[in-house]
């Protein structure tokens, strides 16, 4: 626990968390309207820091839940609510700010990342069994260490390998140089004849 947050005085206030209708007009009132839903949370984040007790003042201390974000949003910038209700949760150093009641449509979308989820957790540790399952192909020529000798047939190989990657670059170079060549010529004629003035 922080030093600067009132400990909750039972598990069951601390699972609970206590619950506040935060009034945001008065405070976005006053600002430009390309700015009011910022100023809304601004308002909510000071409002918890005085209410929760946390004796600096810190705003960085409390966490906007992702559905009272969206809830705050879903007006858009310049029309955040009035008023909202919170439940503020103490969780570890920082207080944890949630929607109190969820509309219909939160609720869902809730409830479907919940489910996935959980469908991932329960598939990820049979994944991690299948691997482990699985025998491990050694190939068949081991890459040899740089302290240890080579025989001749890599040696070679390694050669034609050298040989073959300067052929390569060598021949893209003449192709790059003839496109540049083609490029570059300029023909001596215009392309269409120049308009003379008619004699009189």
């Amino acid at each position: 626990m922080a030093e600067g947050i009132k400990k909750p005085e039972t598990k069951e206030e601390e699972k609970k968390g206590k619950e506040f209708i935060v009034p945001l007009r008065r405070k976005f009132r006053k600002t430009a309207g390309y700015r009011r839903a910022q100023k809304a949370i601004m308002a909510i984040k000071e409002f918890l820091a005085r209410h929760m007790r946390i004796y600096d003042r810190d705003l960085k201390k409390i966490k906007i839940d992702r559905y009272l974000n969206e809830f705050i949003w879903k007006r858009g910038i310049k029309n955040p609510p009035t008023k909202i209700k919170i439940k503020a949760v103490v969780d570890g150093d920082f207080i944890r700010a949630e929607l109190a009641e969820l509309t219909e449509k939160l609720r869902f979308r809730k409830e479907k990342l919940e489910k996935r989820e959980k469908e991932a957790a329960a598939v990820a540790p049979k994944e991690k069994i299948r691997e482990l399952e699985e025998p491990v192909e050694v190939p068949e020529k081991m890459e040899t260490r740089p302290g240890v000798a080579k025989s001749e047939e890599e040696k070679a190989e390694e050669k034609e390998k050298k040989a073959a990657v300067i052929e390569a670059g060598k021949e893209l170079e003449k192709a790059a140089a003839k496109k540049m060549k083609r490029e570059t010529k300029v023909s001596k004629q215009p392309k269409r004849q120049r308009r003379m003035a008619l004699a009189k």
